[in-house]
């Protein structure tokens, strides 16, 4: 695979300065004024905010298909390869996305979590799970969007991890729709990259570090034709998605 353009030392400082700084200033945004916004508002906010940050960071975004989201009652279910995921996923629409419960105890940007309405889940404790599938049905009722990596990790974005099908049940219940999305990264001459991947022992710092080095970057989505889930199973729409997801990535 050939080795992507990197920016020189200095330009990876003034980057990655510029980030931290737009970071804090997210966060700063969603303690103080988010929680005087109603929900147009605050997805208005959060897209600007995440193409902003894309663009500092020199990451250009694709989609290929029809990745509609304005009905509302969606579900969208992706591979996990990156943090930037959820920017761009943001970038393209916003979603109310179900993380890990540790994002929301992380110092400082834990509040940004929060404030931005992520829906928290301990998957170390089973019966969390129906807690959270209960906030996504009202979430999907209230007219959001929302977002899951059943993966419950990343990967290098080659190929998917086995799909987890738990949280799929709120969509069922709500005969919507699945939107599976397809997410991979890579450099200008667009072989496949692996520097935004946060995988194995890689600490957050070292992952924002190293997406500051790349000199551009370019994220394709692939979305194929959305899932009605209404009269279906969780198992077998988590089968589906998966399957058409591994074959979006295969084909690339």
């Amino acid at each position: 695979m050939p080795v992507s353009a990197r920016n020189p030392l200095p330009v990876q400082l003034y980057r990655a300065l510029r980030t931290c700084v737009h970071v804090l200033q997210g966060i700063a945004f969603t303690i103080l004024v988010f929680p005087w916004l109603d929900a147009s508002a605050r997805r208005t906010r959060v897209k600007r905010w995440s193409t902003r940050l894309l663009e500092m960071l020199a990451v250009s975004i694709v989609v290929r298909g029809d990745l509609d989201l304005r009905d509302g009652n969606v579900l969208v279910v992706a591979n996990h390869v990156s943090w930037l995921d959820i920017f761009v996923l943001n970038a393209v629409h916003p979603v109310r996305f179900v993380a890990k419960a540790e994002l929301g105890r992380w110092p400082i940007a834990g509040a940004m979590v929060r404030s931005a309405g992520t829906l928290l889940i301990e998957r170390a404790k089973r019966h969390d799970t129906q807690r959270v599938n209960h906030h996504i049905a009202e979430v999907l009722a209230g007219g959001d969007v929302v977002a899951i990596f059943p993966e419950a990790t990343t990967s290098d974005g080659a190929t998917t991890l086995p799909f987890k099908s738990s949280l799929l049940q709120p969509i069922v219940e709500a005969a919507g729709r699945v939107a599976p999305v397809a997410i991979r990264y890579q450099g200008r001459d667009g072989t496949r990259s692996l520097a935004p991947a946060y995988i194995g022992d890689m600490t957050f710092m070292e992952s924002v570090w190293r997406v500051c080095g790349e000199e551009a970057l370019q994220v394709v989505l692939d979305a194929p034709p959305a899932i009605h889930a209404g009269g279906g199973h969780r198992r077998e729409l988590a089968r589906t998605a998966e399957a058409i997801i591994r074959s979006a990535l295969a084909r690339a």
